[in-house]
């Protein structure tokens, strides 16, 4: 698949945003001294931005897309650390049973009550329609 110069540049631009996110989170971070990670912040702030904006605008889901569509690259670092740390989660068993347990749980509860608003709203109108 060969991208035009365009769409290259709308990628790139989406990653910029995505980038600059993360560092705005970080710096905020830093600089409040708050005890969070600073791509969490990061992506609080974009939360906002795009809820101010009321949609989402073309190059950042052109990036977002791209990394979704290979998430579980991203993941093997974890599922790597985890098999490097097995001696620490086999003697850790079930406090690591409980967090999987609970976060799949809470997952899924997000997951129904997010379905369930999508549900509600009338048909045809998507999230940049209000």
């Amino acid at each position: 698949m060969k991208l035009s110069s365009h769409a290259i540049i709308q990628h790139a631009l989406g990653f910029a945003v995505l980038v600059a996110g993360q560092w705005a989170g970080d710096l905020t971070v830093l600089g409040l001294g708050l005890p969070l990670p600073g791509p969490l912040v990061g992506m609080v702030f974009l939360l906002l931005a795009l809820i101010v904006a009321g949609r989402v605008v073309k190059p950042v889901a052109l990036a977002s897309g791209v990394l979704l569509r290979h998430m579980m690259l991203l993941l093997l670092p974890a599922v790597a650390g985890i098999g490097e740390t097995y001696a620490f989660v086999v003697g850790q068993w079930l406090p690591f049973a409980a967090a999987v347990a609970l976060g799949t749980v809470m997952t899924m509860v997000v997951t129904a009550m997010v379905l369930q608003a999508l549900l509600r709203r009338p048909h045809g109108r998507g999230l940049g329609d209000e």
